[in-house]
């Protein structure tokens, strides 16, 4: 709002001039309708600023838990979140002293921090090629030849030969295999996955060995990872896995190129391990009739979140500690692995540089103010 007030000049001539007037509309608005505005914001860096402007709002941002709400619309597997700590980052953990009210604020302030980064990390990190090494397939025809780790392998042709994965044969030709992976870190976020399958080109016709549909799964080990030696097994792989997401049933194509199956929304997945379901088969083999799946390659795309984030999964709840270990921005993917364009890394490492600064300070910067004055009272409306 604004006023006009009449100020004589040196020579005693009157002039009006305009003034302004500052209030904080947060005083005049109550806690139901300040939600109902502040939940609109789906970027984390706006959520930020909005607890830099003033003493009062930053309050109202973190009693709230605005970016963790935000965090639990996108990602609901965060529900199993037990509790968030900063292990290295020099600050107090829910363990230690101090007196209760003390606790509960800095319990809001950690949650505060941790799940805006956590936010603007899942859009802002590199995306690159996640798998970082195959743990198992449900069936292999012929070991290690035909291994489920020459599926990392991008070309389906190498010096010695054909590069490819395969089942066994079957003659139910609606039967499904499943190829489990290791991915780059224990909480990533998964955009798309990518699949190849094989033209044996050494066969009669060069037939393609695709199966019907792909399903995808994530979750976590139920024992620990060095277990799993990436050895063919015929046992069911799920006995070893805990599934938190289950992606809807994609149409393969019987085309040997790299079909990209992109997910509803991207998914973050907790404990770094995905599945591959091939469901249903479509080819037979000329020399015995049975019908077989061949993979020649498979590719996941997404952003990796550690080393900022990692997780613990405490068993048998099924919950587990989400982690931060630093608020600095992660290093670029080594050459090969980043799959977007050098400028535009370096673009968003500025813009994530700028929005960690905020947040680790809790500062205005538009404004220059500072955390002594009082703010209540200093805001254009």
């Amino acid at each position: 709002m604004s006023m006009n007030i009449c100020v004589p000049d040196n020579k005693g001539v009157c002039k009006l001039l305009k003034m302004e007037t500052y209030v904080d509309f947060f005083n005049w608005l109550d806690h139901d309708t300040l939600m109902r505005i502040l939940i609109c914001l789906e970027d984390p860096s706006d959520l930020v600023r909005v607890s830099s402007v003033s003493r009062s709002w930053r309050e109202f941002v973190i009693v709230n838990g605005l970016c963790k709400q935000l965090c639990l619309r996108r990602f609901p597997c965060l529900h199993r979140v037990d509790h968030v700590i900063e292990p290295n980052c020099g600050m107090k953990n829910p363990s230690e002293d101090g007196c209760s009210k003390s606790v509960e604020w800095e319990t809001l302030e950690r949650e505060h921090r941790v799940y805006a980064f956590l936010a603007r990390g899942c859009t802002s990190f590199a995306l690159r090629e996640c798998i970082a090494d195959a743990i198992s397939a449900s069936s292999t025809d012929n070991y290690p030849e035909e291994s489920i780790h020459n599926t990392l392998e991008p070309r389906d042709r190498v010096a010695w030969g054909a590069s490819y994965w395969s089942s066994k044969g079957q003659s139910d030709s609606a039967s499904c295999e499943m190829l489990t992976y290791k991915l780059v870190a224990d909480i990533c976020v998964i955009n798309e996955i990518s699949i190849r399958p094989f033209q044996a080109f050494f066969q009669r016709g060069s037939p393609i060995y695709s199966s019907k549909s792909v399903r995808f799964r994530m979750g976590h080990t139920k024992a620990p990872e060095d277990e799993f030696t990436g050895e063919p097994s015929d046992n069911c792989a799920n006995d070893n896995f805990i599934w938190t997401y289950t992606s809807p049933e994609f149409a393969m194509a019987q085309e040997n190129r790299l079909q990209k199956f992109k997910l509803p929304e991207p998914v973050l997945c907790i404990g770094g391990i995905l599945q591959v379901e091939l469901l249903g088969r479509v080819q037979k083999q000329e020399m015995d009739g049975l019908f077989y799946l061949c993979i020649s390659h498979v590719q996941v795309l997404g952003r990796q979140l550690s080393p900022p984030f990692s997780v613990e999964i405490l068993e048998p709840s099924g919950k587990f500690v989400l982690k931060a270990h630093s608020y600095t921005q992660p290093s670029l993917p080594e050459n090969g692995s980043c799959l977007i364009p050098n400028a535009h890394l370096e673009e968003r490492a500025g813009d994530l540089q700028q929005f960690m600064d905020l947040l680790q300070e809790g500062l205005v910067f538009e404004y220059g103010w500072h955390e002594d004055d009082e703010l209540d009272e200093e805001m254009p409306l």
